[in-house]
């Protein structure tokens, strides 16, 4: 199911501002990758490359390749919303769907897909994607009540459900713990360990210690200075990067003389 990603030649938009430029990455499938850098440095709108994201931005486009396994997901006639099926999206805030059940949050893109499904259906990959997500026990005795009604590390869960549910190849994750507690967080740290088990998982984060914890591979982006784009700096195994980084500016962000 996992996929792997190629970032070719990449440069990104937002009208006439060069917001990321030349990024070249692969980053591998049955993996965690975390993205990390200064604020401003293009790590979170890189991300939303990938599934297309910041085209919702009037005027925001990009050119060169975004591949999974091979296929340029910005070739002519490939329909974005195709793609943010098979690239799911975690956002940094908690968002179920403040007016449906746990249940109906779950199955909340068969329906935007218009896709029926029998019941017998519709509770099996309930129950698959709760347990996938480690919310199953906590939920299972009230799925037909709101999901806005959960804690915030619950909610968050149940966001990664929703996103489980629909069989991505690749699950990115925008700052998903910087809303919760550390109990939540280590909930989601530990839930994102096992999901890289079946999908392909990039995560940004300005926590370098969570990148540390699970990441397997890390990229440094940074910015050389305001109104210039950002740029990937160095991207290697995570224990290079915080233990022996090749470039200074690595250095210097991971050992906080800047950033």
């Amino acid at each position: 199911m996992a996929k792997r990603i190629d970032a070719v030649d990449l440069n990104v938009y937002y009208g006439s501002f060069l917001a990321v430029q030349d990024v070249n990455i692969r980053i591998e499938p049955r993996a965690v990758t975390a993205f990390i850098g200064p604020s401003g440095c293009g790590k979170t709108t890189f991300l939303r490359t990938i599934n297309r994201m910041h085209e919702v931005l009037p005027g925001a486009y990009a050119d060169g390749k975004i591949l999974l396994d091979g296929d340029n997901i910005y070739d002519a006639g490939v329909d974005p919303v195709t793609i943010r099926a098979e690239v799911g999206m975690v956002f940094q805030r908690p968002n179920p769907f403040p007016t449906m059940s746990i249940r109906e949050n779950v199955l909340a893109g068969y329906k935007l897909n218009g896709t029926r499904l029998s019941k017998s259906d519709a509770d099996a990959i309930l129950e698959k994607s709760l347990r996938g997500a480690n919310l199953w026990n906590e939920v299972k005795d009230r799925l037909d009540k709101p999901g806005s009604g959960l804690s915030g590390g619950q909610q968050q869960r149940l966001c990664i459900a929703r996103t489980v549910a629909v069989e991505p190849s690749v699950i990115l994750m925008d700052e998903p713990c910087s809303a919760l507690d550390p109990i939540s967080t280590l909930a989601v740290e530990d839930l994102i360990n096992q999901l890289k088990e079946d999908y392909t998982v990039v995560i940004v984060t300005h926590n370098m210690q969570q990148a540390a914890r699970v990441a397997d591979k890390t990229a440094f982006f940074n910015i050389q200075g305001t109104g210039q784009p950002g740029q990937l700096i160095e991207y290697a195994d995570t224990k290079t990067i915080f233990q022996n980084p090749e470039n200074e500016q690595t250095l210097n962000y991971i050992s906080g003389r800047f950033g």
